[in-house]
């Protein structure tokens, strides 16, 4: 049975991640409106915040920017040092050597390049920390 809870975890889980590809064979759930992920590179890479990930400081993901402080910043820090080899201090203070990395990573990534933490340049960076096998810029 797919549940509602079920229908927006896979979204929130893969919001920001590479692209999937859709099966185009999906029309069993096309009456429910309910898009069939089926090619999902190595799923088991898909890694969270938990026992598995590469960096615990924290599990909170608020929006970083330069002058931001605390166990996010380093957690942010610890994932550009592991994506990018960004060689930064995992000291929790987002000065400009953290923005600039940040800012290097996004454009690697090919995301929005703002130099913020936010919700999309976290989810890239917990996957490519994470993901032995992510491209290394």
């Amino acid at each position: 049975m797919f549940t509602a809870a079920a229908a927006l975890a896979l979204p929130v889980a893969l919001a920001g991640a590479p692209s999937v590809a859709a099966s185009t064979g999906a029309s069993a759930h096309a009456a429910s409106g309910v898009q069939v992920v089926h090619q999902l590179k190595n799923p088991a890479h898909l890694v969270s915040q938990g026992p598995d990930d590469i960096c615990n400081f924290t599990k909170s993901r608020p929006i970083l920017h330069q002058g931001s402080s605390g166990r996010a910043v380093q957690q942010a820090q610890c994932y550009l040092n592991q994506a990018i080899g960004a060689g930064l201090d995992e000291d929790g203070d987002f000065g400009q050597l953290t923005r600039s990395a940040t800012m290097d990573f996004q454009q690697c990534a090919d995301i929005v390049v703002d130099g913020l933490v936010g919700a999309q340049t976290w989810s890239f960076l917990s996957f490519w920390a994470n993901n032995p096998d992510a491209p290394f810029c």
